[in-house]
């Protein structure tokens, strides 16, 4: 996919990142979900916090999207990449709104010198880091199988100890930013600043995209991206 900086292709680019990313983790689950045109989506119910479905167009069909997924099981999501979903007839209700974010290709400035950057090099780290997400301790969300050249998870550490961290996939030809977190003394500023830096020296070409929304969105402008267009999570409660 060839990225241009207009909206619509940067939105495209981004949905297709997302799915990507969510792709890779449920098949790391044994999960086989499947790309169409228009959505990918999941037979199976999906790991926790992970959507069962992403539309990857404006296009896509509301009902085409709920007839493809097991909507009978609890929890049962569809991240709506664009905002164009009508799910209400199919006992879906809004569970949040958020906004794409976009930052230009190199655009990174330098790392914050209070914590120390480093990438999550095996499972034993990946579980450390998925401990520090999490808060209290790894469930194996995350499975070793994500280790890749495409994925990082990058720890911030303050004192030997991860404060902060989050994860960058490369796929639809940008890099993708999510499960930004931090804990203890680290602050989200300082977070996207050393994240930022890394992703720079490592895919210094890509541009970067994620998606916000409240406090983290301001976080995110402050860090130097722009909001491009409106997304919709969708949860099933009939």
């Amino acid at each position: 996919m060839i990225i241009t900086h207009d909206t619509p292709g940067l939105l495209l680019a981004a949905a297709r990142n997302n799915a990507d990313w969510c792709d890779a983790v449920c098949r790391g689950h044994g999960l086989r979900p499947d790309f169409a045109p228009d959505a990918w989506t999941s037979t199976l119910r999906t790991p926790p916090m992970y959507p069962d479905a992403v539309s990857l167009t404006p296009q896509a069909s509301a009902d085409a999207i709920a007839a493809a997924i097991d909507t009978g099981a609890p929890g049962c999501s569809v991240k709506d990449s664009f905002a164009t979903l009508d799910l209400g007839p199919a006992g879906f209700e809004v569970l949040f709104e958020a906004q794409w974010i976009h930052r230009p290709a190199g655009a990174a400035g330098a790392a914050d010198s209070r914590l120390e950057w480093s990438e999550a090099g095996d499972a034993e780290e990946l579980e450390a880091w998925e401990a520090a997400w999490d808060g209290e301790e790894s469930t194996g969300l995350f499975r070793p199988h994500l280790l890749g050249e495409g994925i990082v998870f990058l720890a911030g550490r303050a004192g030997g100890r991860i404060v902060a961290g989050a994860v960058a996939s490369t796929g639809g030809g940008v890099v993708g930013v999510s499960n930004l977190f931090t804990r203890d003394e680290a602050d989200t500023d300082a977070a996207w600043a050393g994240v930022l830096a890394r992703i720079a020296a490592r895919w210094p070409d890509l541009d970067v995209v994620g998606y916000e929304h409240g406090a983290d969105l301001d976080a995110a402008v402050r860090a130097g991206f722009t909001p491009v267009g409106p997304l919709r999570v969708w949860l099933h409660t009939a």
